[in-house]
């Protein structure tokens, strides 16, 4: 458990030291202000982090952030490990973060269940019971009940 507590420690480090040197050491103009890093994740053994970003743009800006951040890897690792202190740097990894995304397809699948739910809700506003409005039967109300 130690480990783990370990590697959070670290993943968070690195997500706060790579965000920071971002944000205002790096002058790589395809890493502007819209990356994002959202998170970070550590191996067990320290030695390889997975940091994942979000890019606010179209496609075009999510390549060239990619682009950039590989180009910056290096300076990002170096900063890291001088942060870290640790014995062995971890390797970066940037990958992009599909959250948005989902988040987005999400977002249009409730849009989509929404004008489906109002235009049933429509259709059902002006009907009416196909048989009487109370179908159940009630004691006293047929004359089979007379007979017991």
């Amino acid at each position: 458990m130690a480990d783990n507590a370990r590697a959070k420690r670290l993943a968070d480090l690195i997500r706060e030291v790579v965000a920071q040197k971002l944000q205002r050491g790096i002058k790589d103009p395809r890493l502007g202000s819209h990356v994002t890093i959202t998170d970070t994740r550590v191996t067990g053994d320290l030695r390889e982090a997975t940091v994942f970003y979000t890019v606010y743009g179209d496609d075009e800006d999510r390549k060239a952030a990619a682009a950039g951040l590989e180009s910056a890897k290096g300076v990002l690792r170096s900063e890291v490990g001088r942060a870290a202190g640790v014995k062995f740097t971890p390797t970066l990894t940037f990958v992009a973060d599909a959250l948005p995304d989902t988040a987005r397809t999400i977002e249009d699948l409730l849009d989509r269940a929404r004008a489906s739910d109002e235009a049933v809700r429509e259709a059902a506003s002006g009907a009416k019971y196909a048989g009487e409005a109370d179908p159940y039967k009630k004691p006293g109300d047929d004359e089979d009940d007379t007979t017991a």
